[in-house]
């Protein structure tokens, strides 16, 4: 069954007629003709579809679009106006990419856990939850996990991602 939603990508509106079955991350590349998100492995487990969701970062692989009919969308293609976002600048910087595949994600989801750990919430390994929480390198990691670089550019992207918790 087709539904029109509306959605705001990257600060223009939208209205986008999609079928009820129809991701997120599908209407954003192939309706919208968005390719900043990237397809890997459609299930969740490697974070290349990852963008900020009305300010939180989310999967977009995993996301039905008619659930979020009316939101905003950010991919890395949005997060610079009229420069690179801090996070993009420190990837260059860093060298926190290869082949570029999952960059995007690697982004977006960096700037959302940014966000979240200036918003105080722990992880998996935050050791004091009644303190503020201090972005070491097995934080960042731990806060990282859920996206995947097939190239290995691991330190790269620590080291970018480190440079941009400091800010």
């Amino acid at each position: 069954m087709d539904r029109e939603i509306s959605l705001v990508v990257d600060g223009a509106s939208h209205a986008v007629t999609v079928d009820s079955r129809t991701t997120l991350l599908d209407t954003l590349r192939e309706r919208l003709g968005n390719t900043s998100p990237k397809k890997g492995c459609d299930h969740g487990q490697c974070g290349s579809c990852t963008v900020l969701l009305d300010g939180r970062r989310h999967l977009t692989c995993l996301a039905l679009a008619i659930a979020y009919d009316g939101s905003e969308v950010v991919t890395a293609a949005g997060l610079g106006a009229d420069e690179p976002h801090l996070v993009q600048r420190a990837f260059l910087e860093h060298d926190g990419y290869q082949c570029g595949y999952c960059t995007p994600g690697q982004v977006c989801s960096a700037v959302g856990m940014l966000a979240e750990a200036k918003q105080g919430h722990p992880s998996h390994v935050t050791e004091d939850l009644d303190a503020a929480v201090e972005l070491d390198d097995a934080e960042l990691r731990e806060r990282m996990s859920g996206n995947l670089c097939r190239c290995g550019a691991y330190p790269g992207i620590l080291a970018a991602v480190r440079r941009a918790a400091r800010g």
